[in-house]
């Protein structure tokens, strides 16, 4: 085979390999902060059954109508992502620990949905 066929294949290959680093966001740097909203914040994932089972328990009891609070998705926003790092770091919660649904009311943290579904009840006085 000529050489020349040879460098094109491997030039094509590693340009091919950087565009993927590129589109993955490996040369964008740190992630810069992102201001925390103020309140309860809300994290869940699109496509999260444990999410989608406190998204139900919110709407059957009109959860919203009773607590004031923001939603973040953090499966595919890096700036949500972000923002939930911040808080577990405020939290002290272990990385290995986290997983979502994850609710912050800017003191403490609850995590999964038993303890997002227990601090709703609470705060919206159902037994």
């Amino acid at each position: 085979m000529d050489k020349t066929i040879i460098f094109i294949i491997i030039g094509v290959v590693v340009i091919a390999g950087l565009f993927w680093l590129w589109q993955s966001g490996v040369f964008s740097g740190p992630a810069k902060p992102v201001p925390i909203p103020e309140g309860i914040i809300l994290f869940y994932g699109d496509g999260c059954p444990h999410c989608e089972n406190v998204d139900d328990f919110v709407s059957q009891n009109k959860i919203e109508d009773k607590v004031s609070f923001t939603r973040l998705e953090v499966w595919y926003n890096k700036d949500n992502q972000n923002i939930l790092a911040q808080v577990v770091q405020k939290c002290g919660t272990q990385t290995d620990q986290v997983g979502i649904p994850f609710l912050w009311d800017s003191e403490k943290c609850y995590i999964g949905q038993d303890d997002v579904i227990n601090f709703f009840k609470q705060k919206a006085g159902i037994n």
